[in-house]
């Protein structure tokens, strides 16, 4: 079974249902709310943080001392940019310099944040970054732009790492970085240690690309810094319940993780405000859904048939195998 630390879960995922949860609290739930909210699914032991939205009304210490009190540690800061109405044309990727300089300086902000809350791990997903017409930007000159602010990002704080989460679009109509191997060569050309990837399942899934394969790719030429499970039908970032649509690609990208010997925290990009589900009964519900492929992938390791039949690329056996340990069934020789 892949040695990961803990499972995360989305925070926003658990504002849902404000009036009925938090009945007379008098006020708009606040992180703190969001997190004890959280922190009540069995299993959930680990968060990640907004900036700069989530730090709104706490400073550090605070934050540290409620997640503790709550049972749950910091897995790391997300950027998040959409907060400010001038990103819209971009934040690395704007024509303007002032406000390239602005987003650049904001990043620094929230990695002096996460410094003083003892985390290690900032994650940017640059989905402003992008363009949306023809003859609309310069591409060499966005790609430079956003290779420079990368690099000035990476180097404040060598002790933290900086993982970049790709996406094909979204809310751009074409990102700058929209697939692996875009983000595998923007990585190559900062080069610095402190730099890797966070895949999102289903961001894989409508990048046409299958996870294990991305997965692998980037432990071969860079670092696995996080992993977003969910799940969907590959047109959109649908954030369905892990396993729900894609349970054998899921188990493969498990697979592959334990093979990488990916050390860090599953954490659950899904979206149960989407329809109104009770977030605490759908991250229950990923949680054991990843235990039990989990449970699949064990059955798996270390089966000599499948290191053969995959060998051979022969699907028939290697498909008869995973269908085997799928369903509790007696695992072909």
């Amino acid at each position: 079974m892949t040695s990961h630390q803990g499972y995360a879960a989305r925070l926003n995922s658990f504002k849902i249902d404000t009036n009925h949860y938090w009945r007379g609290l008098n006020r708009k739930p606040n992180t703190l709310d969001l997190v004890k909210r959280a922190a009540s699914v069995k299993g959930l032991n680990a968060v990640d943080l907004n900036f700069p939205d989530h730090l709104e009304g706490f400073n550090e210490t605070e934050l540290v001392d409620g997640l503790s009190q709550s049972g749950v540690r910091l897995n790391g800061y997300a950027m998040r940019y959409y907060t400010d109405p001038g990103f819209k044309l971009g934040a690395f990727t704007h024509p303007d310099p002032h406000v390239r300089r602005n987003a650049i300086d904001i990043t620094k902000r929230g990695l002096d944040s996460l410094a003083k809350a003892g985390g290690n791990l900032m994650t940017l997903w640059m989905g402003q970054d992008g363009f949306d017409y023809s003859f609309q930007i310069d591409y060499a000159r966005a790609w430079d732009d956003t290779i420079a602010a990368m690099d000035e990002v990476a180097r404040h704080n060598p002790t933290i790492d900086i993982s970049i989460e790709y996406k094909p679009n979204e809310p751009r109509s074409f990102s700058l970085m929209p697939d692996v191997a875009t983000t595998l060569l923007a990585i190559k050309e900062i080069n610095l240690p402190n730099t890797g990837v966070t895949l999102d399942f289903a961001h894989v899934l409508y990048a046409d690309e299958m996870p294990a394969h991305a997965a692998a790719l980037v432990a071969r030429h860079s670092k696995l810094l996080g992993v977003h499970l969910n799940d969907g039908y590959g047109k959109r970032d649908d954030g369905l319940i892990a396993g729900s649509v894609h349970p054998i690609q899921t188990i493969e990208l498990l697979h592959v993780l334990d093979q990488c010997g990916y050390q860090g925290v599953i954490y659950f990009d899904t979206f149960p405000d989407t329809a109104g589900l009770d977030p605490v009964a759908e991250c229950t519900t990923n949680i054991a859904a990843v235990e039990a492929m989990q449970a699949v992938v064990a059955r798996l390791k270390g089966h000599a048939g499948l290191t053969a039949a995959i060998a051979q690329q022969d699907s028939p056996k290697s498909q008869a195998i995973v269908q085997a340990a799928l369903f509790n069934l007696p695992l072909p020789a």
